[in-house]
């Protein structure tokens, strides 16, 4: 009979200890979400958890149970709502990882005076150097900043009122853009008027330091003291055709054209103006002025600079008449305008 209680007796223990455990398991496993974490070792909030968050608002403070996962979230949950120029710490794209607090910095009316200049702004922010660059003021090293409290709001129309006071010289460290060049490269080998893009540009960057000078919180001047070239801009490259269809009874001036130097771009204003003079005629003479050759210089002599063949090579006429135009007029599209106004040139 004894043997039998002292059976009994261990069936009941064993019993009740696998129930205990079967209970552990299944709070710890089922009831109970396991902890996630990032990558870099951040608490994930799991959708299921409740969190109590404290959330401090110009001295109201309400406790909100919550499974919100980020701050937004809560806040949107709370009713809660602000504006851009709020401050809301932790930020609203904050995970919500435990019990904590959030607080949110209400925007005010504040001036801030930069000389004879009043810059009304709405800010949360309290440092008044933050306020001169909220109000997009440039500060400098060594400004300096004094705060005056209003005590009639309706007078001045802000709760604080900052100055901000500069004086004798001031270093500026900025970081400016290079701007990218555009080259523009000709190919004979591509009709006129036809363009492509060989290379895209791209903007540089520089940081430059100054001496910035002023008199009554005024800039009078900025002297560069040091720069230095993070990034070196990117020249654009666009490629222009300069292929002219040249009708055959000027291929033999075009020719002549080219070997005096006349690129492909100028071909076709140098052959109108030229043809327009003397029809590519190395003889070609001006019965009432004497005027000679191709580009009807007056006298024709003076196309002896160029050559002792002036008279009879076409080439040493055209190297005349380029160099001509391009000291006088700028260039043979310049030269051609000018001979549509005046019929001479």
């Amino acid at each position: 009979m004894l043997k039998i209680e002292r059976f009994r007796f261990q069936y009941l223990v064993s019993a009740a200890l696998i129930a205990l455990f079967g209970t552990f398991l299944a709070c710890h496993f089922f009831a109970a979400p396991r902890q996630a974490f990032a990558e870099d070792g951040t608490p994930i909030k799991t959708a299921n958890e409740d969190y109590f968050v404290t959330i401090h608002d110009q001295g109201t403070v309400l406790v909100v149970k919550t499974k919100s996962v980020t701050v937004a979230e809560l806040l949107s949950e709370a009713g809660i709502t602000v504006s851009e120029t709020d401050l809301v710490e932790p930020s609203l794209d904050a995970m919500i990882t435990g019990d904590y607090n959030v607080n949110i910095h209400r925007a005010r009316p504040a001036i801030m005076i930069d000389g004879l200049e009043r810059h009304y702004i709405m800010t949360a922010s309290y440092d008044p150097k933050q306020i001169a660059i909220e109000a997009g003021l440039t500060v400098y090293d060594g400004d300096e900043f004094s705060v005056e409290f209003n005590t009639n709001f309706l007078e001045a129309g802000a709760v604080s009122t900052y100055r901000i006071e500069r004086k004798g010289g001031r270093t500026i460290t900025v970081n400016e853009t290079l701007p990218y060049k555009v080259e523009t490269r000709y190919d004979a080998n591509l009709a006129k008027g036809e363009t492509y893009l060989e290379r895209a540009g791209e903007d540089g960057r520089r940081i430059s330091k100054y001496l910035v000078e002023f008199v009554d919180n005024r800039e009078t001047s900025r002297t560069l003291i040091s720069e230095e070239i993070i990034l070196e801009p990117v020249t654009e490259i666009v490629v222009v055709g300069s292929k002219v269809s040249i009708p055959p009874e000027r291929e033999q001036c075009a020719g002549w054209a080219r070997e005096a130097g006349v690129s492909e771009l100028d071909l076709e204003a140098a052959l109108e103006l030229i043809y327009h003079e003397s029809g590519c005629r190395v003889d070609a003479t001006n019965p009432s002025s004497g005027a000679y050759g191709i580009p009807q210089s007056l006298p024709g002599n003076k196309m002896a600079s160029f050559g002792d063949d002036w008279q009879t090579n076409p080439v040493t006429q055209i190297r005349w008449m380029s160099n001509y135009v391009t000291k006088r007029y700028g260039g043979w599209q310049q030269a051609m305008d000018y001979w549509w106004q005046h019929h001479w040139y």
